[in-house]
């Protein structure tokens, strides 16, 4: 594949698929046509017989397993933020047993994997003491994985919390920075033998809304994840165990978002499982006159399940219990798979 070549499958759902048709991932999308373009250009809908040979084993391999957690479906990661002001959901637990309680509702609910973090991110945040991000989060994961048999991530940019976490039982380590923030936590996610999630973002929390630009966002992100991509690979991590995220909200005007949410699957190409974080984001509160993050439910489910039909492996999510039913039911009646 060349350098400036991009290579996006156009995913279908459904029963009536043709017998030449490729199977994304070892998934429940398949598709017969992919769209080649340079950055910067128009693309051009091609055969997918006329993928490079590399492209299509990386779309089409199947995608390792978290844990037990196969990736022939679906998976939903809800979003537990012991942080005093996250977007979303800080300064809802104000003591550790609430943030257990409620750790233990999401897997109740359906979670697939439980993804605990004790720093926001969100824009305009300020990092948080090692000391305290280890305190929130390592005994919130320590008491889940007590009788939780699902996946537990840390969301962290910190070699330290990271181990802490590993220490306490997580299975996954999820880095908004992709392993740029702090220079041991290649080492550690290498050490540590688990998944990693590579997220892009254009510039720290503090100042990453101020003014992001893009020469062509779709062909931009993707190639800085190809290029965290390299980097983890160089310090033992394998493609195996890596996933990307390629950030919504994170550096990205609502037209960025929506650029790449419409042009998902090409991130596929990379050959690893794709996350999706776009949860109650202020773009789903702009286009959906809910200012209000508590109003923001449907326009969160309706992205989740536009993300879900371009092959995303792992959708991030605030609303456990109601993505868990629309997924069901997205499932069950487009192809078939009555849970």
């Amino acid at each position: 594949m060349g350098a400036l070549t991009y290579w996006r499958p156009l995913l279908q759902t459904g029963p009536s698929r043709p017998n030449d048709a490729l199977t994304l991932g070892g998934g429940w999308t398949w598709f017969t046509h992919v769209e080649r373009r340079e950055a910067g250009a128009e693309g051009q809908v091609v055969p997918a017989n006329a993928l490079p040979e590399d492209v299509r084993l990386r779309l089409t391999a199947n995608r390792p397993a978290l844990g037990h957690l196969s990736f022939d479906r679906p998976r939903i990661m809800a979003i537990l933020n012991a942080t005093p002001d996250s977007f979303s959901d800080g300064g809802q637990f104000e003591t550790r047993n609430q943030a257990i309680v409620a750790a233990r509702k999401l897997a109740a609910d359906g979670a697939d994997i439980v993804d605990i973090g004790g720093e926001s991110t969100r824009p305009g945040a300020t990092e948080v003491p090692l000391s305290d991000e280890i305190a929130r989060t390592a005994p919130l994961i320590r008491a889940l994985r007590v009788d939780f048999d699902g996946a537990i991530s840390i969301d962290t940019r910190k070699a330290k919390v990271a181990e802490a976490a590993i220490y306490a039982g997580a299975d996954m380590l999820n880095d908004v920075s992709a392993l740029t923030f702090d220079p041991d936590m290649a080492d550690t996610a290498a050490a540590s033998g688990l998944p990693v999630c590579l997220m892009h973002a254009q510039g720290d929390p503090q100042t990453m809304q101020d003014a992001p630009h893009y020469d062509d966002v779709v062909a931009d992100v993707y190639d800085h994840l190809a290029a965290r991509i390299d980097v983890a690979e160089a310090r033992g991590i394998p493609r195996a165990r890596i996933v990307v995220d390629p950030g919504i909200g994170f550096g990205k005007t609502l037209q960025h978002n929506l650029a790449l949410l419409a042009n998902l699957s090409v991130f596929h190409a990379l050959g690893c499982p794709v996350l999706v974080g776009a949860s109650r984001k202020k773009f789903i509160g702009t286009l959906g006159r809910a200012p209000r993050t508590s109003e923001r439910l449907p326009g969160s489910l309706a992205v989740a399940l536009a993300a879900i039909a371009q092959g995303a492996q792992i959708v991030r999510v605030h609303d456990m219990a109601q993505t868990r039913q629309a997924v069901d039911l997205w499932r069950a009646a487009t192809i078939g798979e009555v849970p």
